[in-house]
């Protein structure tokens, strides 16, 4: 009896152990790699199902093509690049401010009336005076001749901007800068000055026909206007 080999031929297992029963050299069902191949998840998990890689509907850029705001607000509605009205230069607001218009002043004709009836008392009085030839009466028809001129040229147009003819053809003596009566010293002043107007061959008293203020050289000597009554 020879134990070389066991009996049923024990040099390798029974039934062939040498690999296990059911080919255990690789598991059963190829477990090499995963089932189903799962080299790769399933379904393709390399990109998210549905493809992720750009999200859906397009998200690269916001939906509506809101590059340029909807509606074109890029310049806003209406045209409003320069305000309505004309602000330019030149022109603060409708109406075109920026030029005022030139001031209303009284013209040459209504100076001379309204100076011609200031003067009608005292030429009245100085007649009288000449008529009596009285030196007497006549010194005194001077005296309240001077006395009227005073009260209605220097005291009332100083305080009230109106003497007597100017009130009668609706005109006023204004500051120039001030637009208020001058008062009665800077009236009685005024007439003084009125020697300038005189002296030049009594050009000064033409003045007012061609001055943009209608202005004697009394007048702007002493910045005064005469304009109408508002």
């Amino acid at each position: 009896m020879s134990y070389d080999n066991p009996p049923g031929g024990y040099g390798g297992p029974p039934g062939g152990e040498g690999n296990p029963p059911g080919g255990y050299g690789n598991p059963p069902g190829g477990y090499g790699g995963p089932p189903g191949g799962e080299g790769n998840p399933p379904g393709g998990y390399g990109n998210p199902p549905g493809g992720y890689g750009n999200p859906p509907g397009g998200y690269g850029g916001p939906p509506g093509d809101y590059g340029n705001p909807p509606g074109g607000y890029g310049n806003p509605p209406g045209g409003y690049g320069p305000p309505p009205g004309n602000y330019g230069p030149g022109g603060y607001g409708p109406g075109g401010y920026g030029n005022a218009p030139a001031a209303n002043y009284a013209n040459w004709l209504q100076r001379v009336g309204g100076y011609i009836i200031d003067l009608i008392p005292a030429i009245i009085l100085e007649f009288i005076g000449v008529a009596t030839h009285n030196s007497a009466v006549y010194f005194l028809c001077v005296i309240i001749a001077i006395a009227i001129v005073g009260y209605n040229r220097w005291f009332l147009a100083g305080k009230t901007g109106q003497s007597w003819g100017k009130k009668a053809l609706g005109l006023t003596l204004v500051g120039e800068a001030t637009g208020q009566p001058i008062g009665a010293g800077m009236a009685f002043v005024r007439d003084i000055c009125h020697f300038v107007d005189s002296i030049i061959c009594y050009i000064g008293w033409l003045f007012p026909l061609w001055d943009s203020k209608r202005q004697t050289l009394a007048d702007k000597i002493m910045k005064t206007v005469v304009v109408p009554v508002a």
